[in-house]
Formats: structure tokens, C-alpha cells, sequence
């Protein structure tokens, strides 16, 4: 049985070996680099993203050939998600934090030979956004890192998420130690109150008011979920923490176990992330090993367990009571909320949910102060809130940004702004129960507040950047699809009210919208809204109706003039060859059913009528000839 004097020696000890400092990186100004004289650390990234491309190889055969030159000084090792998944695999070598992208198997020799042995830096691996001049800037100070505050993901693409003592080496299990040793139920509850932790995956609902509810409420068992169903298109956050720092998540919830006085915790997961899955169920045995779970945790007379409940992809599960039908061996569903589920939830009895993100956050605010919590984000929001940054976007992947930060600052400082010089258009927060925020408002602070004032939610954290390409009434169509898709079918409104709004969609986006229409998409989006049983239905029209707020022109332009201003619906798009063209033949000798003719040398002509639309004569032109209306 592991008790706190052992913790800390593991921490002591482990610390001393990993010799991963943070903060500690400084400019590079020089080509040299002593490798001789310090202790070296490589972290490949072993995230979804980069475990891909083949990062566990390029990790496992780093490690071969240094050990096969006998560099004992270098330390290998996977870790989760560096968040930049735009320029994956990556790798960053410390103490100096030089950050290598875009790295594939048959560079790895070049990386030992050079980088390794002689100390010089690969410099068409570095990242690009790391290179200033002569200069190379570590890894923190890159644009991409620079605005983001870590909180959730403050150990991922630092430590081996399969060690329990690199973990504990960045104060680890301290937190639960504190719970344990020194505080009352009601004294942890109070804690997390004060800091004002909101959920993170969509809501907002206070965990601490959920803490105290179920606290209070006397029962012979009580229970734990960590909802880690995440099933937004493009989400990856949940999965990014259990890959890359699932310790943290078995922490906070025997934490909240302790608070509510409960013994038994379940982590519903995907069966889709299986890196997540393998990661949980070493760090799950690996606590048992050390008594970090289990009985008489840290010598206390507090036991508390954990286990996986794999779910099958069912987007509905997300939601708190259908996932709890899903554990309890029933089709995922929704429950009619008689009752809140800290009163009766699991099997009847009082249970917590909250999801991967705000776990993730509890045992740092617990080591740092509600004071350093709240300093970060705003009053009403306080922390920080994690994104998977996607769409049409320079650098996608995962960021964690201080509540409060402006769409601005996300899209063009840490995502790079828009490839290709394109504008940008607008903005799709919270997934499908989200909406789209356009461009004049992109000024606007990330919070739950301000958000749900221009009609969006922070959701559990997608953000789909779009460009002036993007037809908004196909992005509401393209979101309506999946929640049709994803719904459970139990209510009316939801199961037959989804389908209908889809339909218009597609009818509009076909060009045989009528004006009509209109109207019924409003009719439905306000009676789906009010009238379905969860949260699924309850905000599946959000896409459709902030698209019709901010965008309506469009809408209209696919009704009364039968065109798509974004010229992104195939079947309202005409290809035409402007007076640009030389006569070079190009288009006429590629298109696959031979509707476009002309003479040599002179401008030729698309037959609309004849015109599958393919578009292949826009791509083959040599002088942009062609365009599409």
C-alpha cells in the first residue's frame, strides 16, 4: 500500500530521470548543440493523429539506433498529443524544446546522425513556425503555444501516458492526497464551487452544484460516470486527454467519489478510440498496483474503483440518461427527466456526470488555489476551454484557450488564419447542437455567455472554421444528415421533425426550394426545439436556425434565383469560359463527356446542358479561364 511519503519519492526520483523541465527552454541562436554533457529527452507524439503515421514506429526505431550507438545519455519515450496535428508526427527534444515536424521513418537515422551525434540541427524538419530568422524559438514560444493557457491538457506531450510515475512526477495524485488527508466531503465541494468549475461538455452546469446535490442526497450506493462518449464530427479532445494523460481523469474522479461518498466510478468510452481504451486500462491497473485505487486508498479508510463501459458509437449516448440505460445493459435512450440524476440516476441512485475535460481540471485546480483558477478566463467563465480547431484552417488540431480569448485571436494567431488567402466567412461552434457565428461578429470573446447570445453554444468543444467557398445551407443541410443519422427515435418532434428539416434542405440545395419553405424550416426548427426529450433534439435546428439568422440571403438566393452564391451546390452550378482563355484546348481534351468545344486558339465554349458539372475543366485550365456561377 502506497502511502504519501512513497508518492513523493516516486515524484523526487522520477523527476530526476524524465528531465523534461518546463519553462526552461530558451532561444536557440546557434547551430551547435552540446549533447554530450546533459541528459537528452525526445517525446514522439503518440496521439490518434500521429500514431497514423507510423509515430510509434519512428518512436520505437529512435530509440534502436540510439541505443545501438550507445547514447545513454537520450531518453525516448511516447507521449500524447502535441495538439499542432496539422504538421504530424512530430517530435520535440528537450531541455532546448526543438520542435521537428512532419517526420517520417526515413528520417530517423538523419535525426540520430546529425541531431543526436554531432549536434546539429535538422533544419528541414524544424517547424517552420519555430524558425525566426537565425534564430529557432523552442517549442512554448511558437505562435501556436503562445496564446493558449494549458490546463486540461498540461501534461499531454509531456509524459508517457503508459508510466503512473511520470505522472506522479508532475505532482500526480497530490491533489486526491490533499482530499484524503486534510478536507471534509464538504469542504471539497465547497472547493470546487468556489472556483466555479462548468461542465465542458456543453452546458456549463456548475460541478460543484452537481457535487453537493448528490452529496446530500443519502443512498446505500452512489456513483461516478466520466462521460467520455464524444461523437461531434471533428471532436477529438475527450479522446486527446485519455490518450495523453488519463491519470489525470482517474484522479479527479475518486476525488468526486470522496466528496459525494461514493466507492464505484465508470468510464464510458468509445469502442472507435482504441489508443484511449489501452491507455485506460494500463493506467487503471497501474493505479490498483500503487493503491491509488482501490481499497484504503493512501492508507485511508476510502476505497474507491473504476471501470471501462465501452459504448458502440451511438451519438445519443452522449447525453447523460441515455448513457446511463447504456450501462445498465439497455438500448441507449433517453430517459423523461423526472428526476435530476444526482438524485436518481444510475440504477436509481445518486450519480455524478460530468465529462473528460472537467475532470481533467479538477486535481490542478486542487494543487494550485481557486485564486490561480479564476485568474484565468473571465468572471462568469473562468478557466480555460479546449477546441478541436478543423475546417478550413492553416493549422488544425487541438487548443486550449483562457475563456474570454476572441474568435480572432483562435483563428488567426493560433490557427494561422484561412489557406490559400481565402476569407473567411464564419464560424460553426458546439458541434451539430451548435451554430455558425459569420465573420463581422469574429471580434466576439470565447464564452459561454457570449457565445449563446449570437445563438451557438461552447458544445463540448468542435470549431469548424469556413471560408467564402462554403455554402451555409449546405453546412446547416450536412449537420441536419448527421443528427437525422444519430437520433434515437424515441420523441416525435426529434425522430420525424429532423427528417422533414432535411428534406427541405436537400430540396433547396437541389434548386427546387420554394418559398414556402422558408417558413416551414422556421415552423419546425421552433417546434423540434420545444418539443423533444433531450438535449439531441432540443438544439439539432441550432445550425439551421443561426444560418437563416446571419445568412438568410443565401437561403433566398437558392429559392427565388435558383444559385449558390458560394458556388459549392453541384446542382446550381454552371462552368463558364471567360475571354481569359488562349485556345490551349485543355479543358475540351479532359472533360469527361466531351461538352465542351472550340478551335484551337480561340475561346471555347461549354455546353451547360451536356455538363455534368465535374469541374475538371476548372482544374486542367492553365490560365483560369474557367469559372464557376
Amino acid at each position: 500500500m502506497i502511502t504519501i511519503n512513497e508518492l513523493n519519492r516516486i515524484k523526487e526520483d522520477t523527476l530526476a530521470k524524465i528531465n523534461v523541465r518546463r519553462g526552461e527552454q530558451s532561444i536557440i541562436s546557434y547551430d551547435k548543440i552540446d549533447m554530450k554533457s546533459k541528459m537528452v529527452h525526445v517525446l514522439v507524439c503518440g496521439g490518434t493523429g500521429c500514431h497514423s503515421s507510423q509515430g510509434d514506429e519512428i518512436r520505437q526505431l529512435l530509440e534502436k539506433k540510439a541505443e545501438e550507438i550507445g547514447l545513454d545519455n537520450i531518453k525516448v519515450s511516447l507521449t500524447g498529443c502535441f495538439g499542432l496535428c496539422e504538421t504530424g508526427p512530430n517530435i520535440v527534444i528537450y531541455p532546448e524544446g526543438i520542435f521537428y515536424s512532419h517526420v517520417k521513418l526515413e528520417d530517423v537515422d538523419e535525426i540520430v546522425e546529425e541531431h543526436f551525434v554531432n549536434g546539429n540541427l535538422v533544419k528541414r524538419l524544424l517547424y517552420q513556425g519555430a524558425v525566426k530568422e537565425e534564430a529557432i524559438l523552442p517549442v512554448n514560444e511558437v505562435n501556436f503555444y503562445k496564446k493558449q493557457t494549458r490546463v486540461a491538457l498540461r501534461n499531454c506531450g509531456l509524459i508517457n501516458p503508459e508510466d503512473i510515475d511520470e505522472y506522479i512526477a508532475f505532482d500526480g495524485y497530490q491533489a486526491l492526497a490533499k482530499v484524503l488527508t486534510e478536507m471534509s466531503q464538504q469542504e471539497v465541494i465547497d472547493f470546487v464551487k468556489a472556483a466555479n468549475v462548468r461542465g465542458r461538455g456543453g452546458a456549463g452546469f456548475p460541478a460543484g452544484v452537481k457535487w453537493e446535490t448528490a452529496y446530500r442526497y443519502s443512498a446505500d450506493k452512489k456513483y461516478v460516470i466520466c462521460n467520455a462518449d464524444e461523437g461531434d464530427p471533428g471532436a477529438f479532445m475527450d479522446r486527446s486527454i485519455l490518450e495523453g494523460d488519463p491519470h489525470s481523469v482517474l484522479e479527479a474522479m475518486a476525488i468526486c467519489g470522496y466528496a459525494i461518498g461514493s466507492d464505484q466510478g465508470y468510464i464510458y468510452v468509445r469502442a472507435e478510440y482504441p489508443i484511449a481504451v489501452k491507455r485506460l486500462k494500463i493506467a487503471i491497473e497501474q493505479a490498483k498496483e500503487k493503491g491509488l485505487l482501490g481499497k484504503n486508498i493512501l492508507g485511508t479508510d476510502f476505497s474507491f474503483d473504476i471501470e471501462l463501459r465501452l459504448g458502440a458509437g451511438a451519438f445519443v449516448c452522449g447525453e447523460g440518461t441515455a448513457l446511463m440505460e447504456s450501462i445498465e445493459g439497455r438500448r441507449g435512450m433517453p430517459r423523461t427527466k423526472i428526476h435530476r440524476t444526482a438524485h436518481k440516476g444510475l440504477w436509481g441512485k445518486p450519480t455524478v456526470i460530468n465529462n473528460v475535460e472537467t475532470f481533467a481540471n479538477i486535481p490542478v485546480i486542487f494543487q494550485k488555489g481557486v485564486e490561480w483558477f479564476k485568474n484565468i478566463g473571465t468572471e462568469d467563465s473562468p478557466g480555460t476551454k479546449v477546441f478541436a480547431l478543423g475546417g478550413k484552417i492553416n493549422n488544425t488540431g487541438l487548443v486550449e484557450i483562457p475563456m474570454g480569448i476572441t474568435l480572432r485571436d483562435i483563428i488567426y494567431d493560433i490557427g494561422g488564419g484561412i489557406p490559400n488567402g481565402k476569407e473567411f466567412k464564419a464560424v460553426q461552434t458546439g458541434g451539430p447542437s451548435g451554430g455558425c457565428i459569420p465573420k463581422e461578429y469574429i471580434d466576439t470573446p470565447v464564452d459561454f455567455k457570449s457565445l449563446a447570445e449570437l445563438g451557438s453554444i461552447m458544445g463540448s468543444g468542435g470549431m469548424v472554421v469556413m471560408d467564402e467557398d462554403n455554402c451555409m445551407v449546405d453546412i446547416a443541410r450536412f449537420f441536419l444528415d448527421f443528427t437525422v443519422e444519430e437520433s434515437c427515435g424515441k420523441c416525435v418532434p426529434c425522430r420525424e421533425g429532423t427528417k422533414r428539416m432535411l428534406e427541405i434542405l436537400e430540396r433547396i440545395t437541389n434548386g427546387e426550394g420554394t418559398p414556402e419553405d422558408l417558413d416551414r424550416l422556421e415552423s419546425l426548427s421552433e417546434t423540434i426545439t420545444n418539443g423533444s426529450l433531450c438535449g439531441l433534439g432540443q438544439t439539432a435546428a441550432n445550425p439551421v436556425i443561426s444560418t437563416m439568422k446571419y445568412f438568410r440571403d443565401e437561403y433566398e438566393a437558392h429559392v427565388y434565383e435558383k444559385r449558390c452564391p458560394a458556388g459549392s451546390c453541384q446542382a446550381l452550378l454552371q462552368f463558364f469560359i471567360t475571354e481569359n482563355c488562349i485556345g490551349c484546348t485543355k479543358c475540351a481534351r479532359n472533360c469527361p463527356v466531351s461538352c465542351i468545344s472550340g478551335k484551337v486558339k480561340e475561346r471555347h465554349v461549354i455546353n451547360t446542358d451536356e455538363c455534368i458539372k465535374c469541374g475538371t475543366c476548372m482544374e486542367v485550365c492553365p490560365v483560369g479561364a474557367v469559372i464557376k456561377r
